[in-house]
């Protein structure tokens, strides 16, 4: 505990001192729209769109993302939600998981992070496993933009002021996948995993 929070207490005073250079117009960048995802990843298919309303989409705030389901050539259910945001310097920043779900009556019951292969490099995200009811799903999320994968949201705060500062840049998203529990745990956290190492190769097209 106390290590944690010594490191908690550096990433908050490095984000402090980079703020005061964080000013600055915003770096345009060129992107792919998330709507243009592929529908076909490595043996996964797209199943539909379900479009987020009015409301929800008030109160995330993005400016672009895809909520899709995708199946495997097994038969495996994945839902994939991608939210991302132009700039973080107005207020519209991106809403963590750790409330979005339980908001939405998903209570998590395990937490831990997961080591993924994202091409040659292993990248850490973070997994829950959450319950609504009897309905029990394995969650895979992490931060994404700027060309980094963080699962930490401190870090990824962190590396937002540091990257407003030198690359005058807060565009980032948020990836999640959510995979259905229906016959044991393991077998749907072999999907999510799977799905989302099949995906990362395609993500800096949209997520640069």
């Amino acid at each position: 505990m106390i290590a944690r929070a010594v490191v908690l207490a550096l990433v908050i005073a490095g984000a402090g001192l980079l703020s005061a250079r964080a000013g600055g117009a915003e770096q345009a960048v060129a992107r792919e729209p998330l709507s243009k995802l592929p529908r076909a990843i490595a043996g996964w298919h797209a199943a539909g769109d379900t479009p987020l309303d009015a409301a929800s989409l008030q109160v995330l705030g993005v400016d672009d993302y895809v909520n899709r389901r995708y199946v495997g050539a097994e038969g495996q259910l994945v839902g994939l939600y991608i939210g991302y945001y132009g700039s973080q310097r107005q207020g519209d920043t991106i809403h963590s998981p750790q409330n979005c779900l339980p908001g939405a009556g998903w209570q998590p019951t395990e937490s831990s992070t997961e080591t993924l292969t994202a091409g040659s490099a292993p990248v850490t995200v973070n997994r829950y496993v959450v319950q609504k009811g009897l309905d029990r799903q394995v969650v895979l999320y992490w931060y994404e933009g700027r060309g980094r994968i963080i699962a930490s949201e401190y870090v990824n705060k962190f590396w937002l002021v540091a990257d407003a500062a030198r690359l005058h840049r807060t565009d980032g998203a948020l990836v999640r996948i959510m995979a259905p529990v229906i016959d044991e745990q393991a077998s749907a956290g072999r999907a999510a995993a799977d799905f989302a190492q099949s995906l990362m190769p395609a993500l800096p097209n949209y997520l640069p």
